[in-house]
C-alpha cells in the first residue's frame, strides 16, 4: 500500500525535497503541499511538468491553515515539515497537530536531500535569517576569483511565480532579473552577485539547476552554495561554512534547522562582533564550542558606509530594510539602523501611522517589527504598497539599508541615501587562509 503524504512548507525546501526523495517513488503518493511564510503561495499547484509521471494532475498546495482537515480528508499518512527558520517550539507544536489529526511528522535529513555535484562546493549558510550570509558569499566568491577561478553561485529557492518558468534560472545581468519577473526578495539576492560579474542560478529543480551550472558557458570550477533562512544545503558540501549572530544569542541552539547547519560547519562565522556585545559574542563563542568543537571560529565584522551621510546627519529618518530579516528573522536592527545611528540620524520615524494595504498586514503579522519598515515585494502590490508607505511618512529622508538600490524599482519622492555592507574578517583564523587551503586541496590551482 502506498503511504498518503502532504509536505508542510514554504515554496522552496518542501519543492526539493519531493523532486529529490518523492518523486518517481513508488511507496509514496504525495497528496499536498501546504504553504505557509509567504504571502499568497497557497492556491497554486505543483505541475505535471515538475512532479513527474506519477502525479498527471500535478499537486495541490493548500494554506497550512487547513493542515488538520486535509489529513483527514486524503487519509494522510506522513506529513513532512519542510521550511526553516523557527523554534523548535514551533516545530513541536507543528507535530503535535499532525499527530493529534493520526498521521506521522517526519523531518526528512541531508542523506535523503542532498545532491552531489561533479564539481567543489563551498556552501554558506547560517543560524538565522540575517546573519550576513550573502555577504559572506560574496567576500568567498571575490577570493575565489582573485586566483582565477570561474565561481557559479547557486542560492536556495524562493519560486514565487510560475514554477515551469522558474524550473532552472541563471542571472548574469542586472537586465535577466525583470526577464525572470522577480520580486524584491530575489533581486535582494540575486542582484549582488551579478554586479560583482559572477553568474548566480536559482529555480525549482534543484538537480537540474545543479547540472546546468556545472556546465555553464562561461565556465565552473567550483559552486557557491548561497543558502536560504538558516536551512542546510541541497549539496553535498566539500567545505561547510555557517554564519553566527551576537545580535541574537542563542538562537543558534534554538531554531530549526539552524543547529543542525551549525553542527554541520566546517566553518562557523560569527558576524557583526563590531555590533554586539562581549557578553553575547562569549555566549555564541561557547554555544559553536558545545556543538562544534572541530569547526574553525572566524570573527568578522560588518562595517556600514553611505553613498550621501548628509542625508542621515541631524535628520528625521525612515529606515528601510530587508523585509524577510525583520519578519521571519525577528531581527531588531538591520545595516540601515546601524548607519542611522552611526552617521547621527535626530530620529527614526515609525512607519506604521503610513502603512497601507499589505504592509499595514505584515505589522499586524509582526508587530515586534517597530519602527523600521520592510521592504516587502513579493507581488506588484506589496510594492506598490512599499512605494505609497515611503512616500506618505512624514520624515526628512530615506535610509535604504536593503541589499538592492530600491530606487530602480520604486520611485521615493524625498531624499534618501543607500547603506552598503560587506564581510570583513578581523585577524587569524580568516576566510582566505581557510580558501586558500580549500583551493589546494581541490588542485584548482
Amino acid at each position: 500500500m502506498k503511504k498518503n503524504v502532504i509536505i508542510i512548507g514554504a515554496a522552496g525546501r518542501d519543492f526539493h525535497n519531493f523532486n529529490t526523495y518523492y518523486r518517481g517513488n513508488d511507496s509514496y503518493n504525495v497528496v499536498a503541499f501546504t504553504a505557509a511564510q509567504i504571502p499568497d503561495i497557497d492556491g497554486r499547484k505543483y505541475p505535471t511538468e515538475l512532479a513527474g509521471d506519477l502525479y498527471p494532475e500535478g499537486i495541490p498546495i493548500f494554506a497550512e491553515e487547513d493542515l488538520p482537515k486535509l489529513i483527514k480528508d486524503f487519509k494522510v499518512d506522513d506529513c513532512v515539515f519542510s521550511y526553516s527558520d523557527v523554534t523548535y517550539q514551533y516545530v513541536m507544536a507543528m507535530s503535535a497537530i499532525v499527530n493529534a489529526n493520526g498521521a506521522n511528522f517526519i523531518l526528512l535529513g541531508p542523506e535523503d536531500t542532498m545532491v552531489k555535484s561533479t564539481k567543489p562546493v563551498i556552501a554558506v549558510g547560517a543560524v538565522r535569517t540575517g546573519c550576513g550570509k550573502s555577504q559572506t558569499s560574496r567576500k568567498v566568491i571575490e577570493y575565489l576569483m582573485a586566483k582565477g577561478l570561474k565561481v557559479v553561485a547557486i542560492r536556495h529557492p524562493m519560486p514565487y511565480g510560475d514554477l515551469n518558468e522558474q524550473k532552472v534560472q541563471r542571472f548574469a545581468t542586472v537586465e535577466d532579473l525583470a526577464k525572470h519577473k522577480c520580486t524584491v526578495e530575489e533581486m535582494e539576492e540575486y542582484e549582488p552577485h551579478v554586479v560583482r560579474g559572477n553568474v548566480i542560478y536559482a529555480g525549482v529543480d534543484y538537480e537540474a539547476i545543479l547540472r546546468a551550472a556545472e556546465q555553464d558557458p562561461d565556465g565552473c570550477d567550483v559552486v557557491l552554495w548561497d543558502g536560504g533562512n538558516n536551512d542546510f544545503p541541497f549539496y553535498v558540501p566539500d567545505l561547510n561554512m555557517t554564519v553566527v549572530d551576537p545580535h541574537r544569542p542563542g538562537d543558534e541552539l534554538r531554531y530549526y534547522p539552524g543547529e543542525v547547519t551549525l553542527r554541520m560547519a566546517d566553518v562557523a562565522i560569527i558576524n557583526k562582533i563590531d555590533t554586539a556585545g562581549p557578553e553575547a559574542i562569549q555566549q555564541v563563542r561557547e554555544n559553536i564550542a558545545k556543538v562544534a568543537p572541530n569547526a574553525i571560529v572566524v570573527d568578522a565584522a560588518s562595517p556600514v558606509k553611505v553613498d550621501d551621510p548628509s542625508v542621515i546627519k541631524g535628520k528625521k529618518v525612515l529606515v528601510v530594510e530587508d523585509g524577510p530579516t525583520l519578519t521571519h528573522g525577528k531581527m531588531k536592527i538591520g545595516a540601515g539602523t546601524v548607519a542611522a545611528m552611526k552617521y547621527g540620524a535626530a530620529e527614526m520615524v515609525d512607519p506604521r501611522p503610513y502603512t497601507v494595504g499589505k504592509l499595514s498586514e505584515t505589522f499586524k503579522i509582526y508587530p515586534e517589527i517597530g519602527v523600521l519598515l520592510p521592504a516587502m515585494g513579493y507581488s506588484d502590490e506589496q510594492l506598490k504598497d512599499l512605494e505609497t508607505t515611503i512616500n506618505n511618512t512624514e520624515c526628512d529622508s530615506v535610509v535604504i539599508g536593503t541589499p538592492i538600490d530600491l530606487n530602480r524599482i520604486v520611485k521615493i519622492n524625498k531624499p534618501n541615501t543607500r547603506v552598503y555592507y560587506d564581510l570583513q574578517e578581523i585577524g587569524d583564523p580568516s576566510l582566505q587562509g581557510i580558501i586558500d587551503d580549500f583551493v589546494k586541496k581541490h588542485n584548482l590551482v
